[in-house]
């Protein structure tokens, strides 16, 4: 008996009548404009208005009731109860301010807001604020590495073959990595006009793309859809120069925990618009490229005020450890929750309502950083301005050492005249020793006899052109090309990887890589600040240590041994991941933060060279080959059983021997870069002793 009532529920609830019905008591509130007749009396009486007053309260409702293109608009793209909610928003909004204000209420309000008005000054010009808003940003700043989701969409509606996706990938990977043009804007541009191009950029370009992909706009030629990947890609780059130049100059003294972060965020972002995504279940695939033009537009329209360098003390606090410390927790947290999430989604078929409250909790714990900021601004104690004396010894000493900068051509001077074994002496006797010599070339220079050097040491300030002149920059620049390019290789055919191997849920996987993406640049960012503030060693040391296992995780799915798909997202995410917070950092204490923007969008173009040889070349070249071989098997054999031939267009390959030989040949170019970041360490040594064996002391 129970179980027919519950079938009969079913249909009642899916009949059209009481969808009417349901429809018709909907209506019956929503005709409050009607209203304002009564209302408008009620609002001139105590507000004091006279009638021409009232009259724009009118034309401001007329207004509101008449302008509905947006929820059309909308309409076509997302579910109608989610239009419902906005509206059911707007009307509490926007009518309980006006109760508020006609009731006397918004004045109290108004006189709490006032008593904590110096409160909110502080919170806004919080750097940690800032970093949780950068951290926000970042969050949509890697849609590039949804191309693996994107391009088996691309391919299907426009009948692309590989080789044409991979000059799609190229050009996006070329619109992710040309950012000197944001680099230099950076320099004299305030960080919200940088973000505000970032955000024209992509919504045009991946805007572009999804009219041509959806059939609203006729099929464009390919060389169209490669500009318009470009220019929405090339947003991203704005993106990241905002947000990592604000961040590395609010916390100098912290810059590898800060890029692992704010990178890790940026490799994480393809995960959390896919589960945006799903929540929000579009009607075709081809949504997800609309959802990737508009979304983040909102978001950093939203924040691109808070980002930004603001003053104040920026030397290591206190509070910082714990800080840092709550940071790392939720993106651990974070990173374990989605990938529980990726483990569900993929064995078990859950509902729509789970996959909602799925994206609901991620989005939850994407906005706890905020949690800082305010901890310290609304529930601590003001510390007195002697705030350096709480500071522990190593920290004082480092602190002063940035008091120092006024004798730049002295103390580099004293870098190349102290002998080798000062710096295995003591603390406190290298210093002695250091002093002295230091008192002698002042003297020296105030002889005449110290000539004044025509450029930079490695440490201090450069320019890009200065850096371009350093054999370092190079040789970082080139590994990056080598383990970074084999990398994105990776990442960006993995739609097709997995169809060749016969997955069909890529989505899954590209979510997969996003999250060891991810966990390779906050592990890196950790790690490799150990290693300098507790050894004192080069920083790109973890650089090598991350190329040496992708080179085996490569070599692993070469040889097609069992779980290879797993073991290929795990190995290549946290390589590649790693790459991009070891990288800034280092380029950061190696050359400088004066021209940093232009520094780091240089060593990006790192990633379009890479792709461009690797997967414009070689995998795609492979991967046709192979598919080409395998198709005209398969017309032989049709024609041999009398079979309906193939068509011509039919390149698909299927089989681990698609992408092999491509592995081994990446596998060995990661061990060629791990070669050169050991260069770049042996060269490294002692300015990284300089720069930090004070706080190991």
């Amino acid at each position: 008996m129970q179980l027919q009532w519950h079938e009969k529920f079913k249909v009642l609830i899916n009949n059209r009548w009481l969808v009417f019905v349901c429809a018709m008591w909907v209506q019956s509130c929503a005709g409050v404009g009607y209203l304002f007749g009564s209302i408008s009396p009620v609002i001139k009486s105590a507000m004091g208005y006279d009638q021409r007053q009232v009259a724009f309260l009118g034309v401001a409702k007329d207004l509101g009731d008449s302008i509905g293109f947006v929820a059309g608009s909308l309409c076509e793209v997302l579910p109608i109860w989610v239009i419902l909610l906005i509206g059911v928003v707007q009307n509490f909004v926007g009518y309980g301010l006006v109760w508020l204000v006609v009731a006397g209420v918004f004045a109290c309000f108004a006189f709490w807001v006032l008593q904590w008005h110096e409160k909110f000054k502080v919170l806004i010009n919080n750097r940690w604020l800032v970093f949780a808003c950068a951290m926000w940003v970042q969050s949509c700043a890697g849609v590039g590495y949804l191309f693996g989701s994107i391009s088996p969409v691309i391919k299907s509606a426009m009948g692309y073959d590989q080789r044409q996706v991979a000059f799609l990938g190229v050009a996006k990977d070329l619109g992710d990595s040309i950012g000197f043009v944001a680099g230099s804007l950076c320099e004299v541009l305030p960080i919200w006009v940088i973000l505000l191009i970032g955000v024209v950029q992509n919504f045009v370009g991946y805007g572009l793309v999804w009219l041509v992909v959806a059939g609203v706009l006729p099929a464009l030629p390919l060389w169209v859809l490669c500009l318009a990947l470009f220019v929405g890609t090339n947003g991203e780059t704005y993106f990241n120069t905002a947000a990592l130049v604000s961040c590395v100059q609010n916390f100098p003294k912290s810059r590898g925990p800060v890029v692992g972060i704010l990178k890790g965020f940026a490799g994480l972002s393809g995960a959390i618009l896919t589960q945006i995504y799903l929540m929000i279940n579009f009607p075709n695939e081809s949504s997800l490229i609309l959802m990737v033009a508009v979304g983040p537009t909102i978001v950093i329209i939203a924040l691109m005020f808070i980002v930004r360098p603001v003053g104040g003390h920026k030397q290591v606090k206190p509070s910082d450890n714990s800080s840092f410390f709550f940071t790392y927790s939720v993106c651990l947290i974070l990173a374990i929750y989605l990938l529980a999430v990726l483990v569900i989604e993929d064995l078990v078929n859950v509902s729509q309502a789970i996959i909602t409250l799925f994206a609901v909790i991620l989005i939850l714990l994407i906005l706890l950083p905020v949690i800082i900021p305010i901890r310290l601004v609304f529930f601590s104690e003001p510390r007195p301005s002697a705030e350096e004396s709480l500071l522990s010894e190593a920290q004082k000493q480092e602190a002063s050492k940035s008091e120092q900068d006024a004798n730049e051509i002295i103390l580099s001077e004293v870098e190349d005249e102290k002998p080798p074994e000062v710096d295995s002496l003591p603390a406190s006797e290298r210093q002695k020793r250091i002093a002295h010599l230091q008192a002698k070339l002042f003297q020296a220079a105030a002889e005449g006899a110290v000539r004044r050097r025509k450029g930079p040491r490695r440490g201090e300030d450069f320019t890009l052109t200065q850096a371009l002149r350093k054999a370092d920059f190079w040789l970082i620049f080139f590994s990056l090309i080598l383990a970074s390019g084999s990398g994105l290789t990776v990442i960006d055919n993995l739609g097709q990887i997995c169809e060749s191997l016969g997955y069909n849920d890529t989505t899954i996987y590209v979510s997969y890589i996003s999250v060891w993406n991810f966990l390779g640049r906050v592990g890196a960012g950790y790690f490799s600040e150990l290693v300098i503030r507790k050894y004192a060693y080069p920083r790109p040391v973890t650089m090598a240590v991350v190329q040496v296992i992708m080179a085996i995780g490569l070599f692993y799915t070469a040889m097609g041994w069992p779980g290879e798909i797993y073991v290929l997202t795990v190995f290549i995410g946290l390589g590649y991941g790693a790459h991009w917070a070891i990288v800034p950092a280092s380029a950061s204490e190696l050359f400088g933060l004066k021209s940093f923007g232009a520094l780091y969008n240089f060593l990006t173009l790192a990633n379009p060279v890479g792709s461009l040889i690797f997967s414009g070349v070689i995998a795609s070249g492979i991967y046709d080959y192979y598919a080409e071989l395998q198709a005209g098997l398969s017309h032989q054999n049709s024609e041999a059983m009398l079979a309906i031939p193939l068509r011509d267009d039919d390149v698909t390959c299927l089989g681990m021997i698609c992408y092999s030989i491509t592995f081994g040949i990446l596998s060995g170019l990661c061990l060629v870069a791990t070669v050169l970041s050991l260069i770049v360490v042996y060269r490294t040594k002692r300015v990284y002793a300089n720069l930090y064996g004070n706080s190991r002391g």
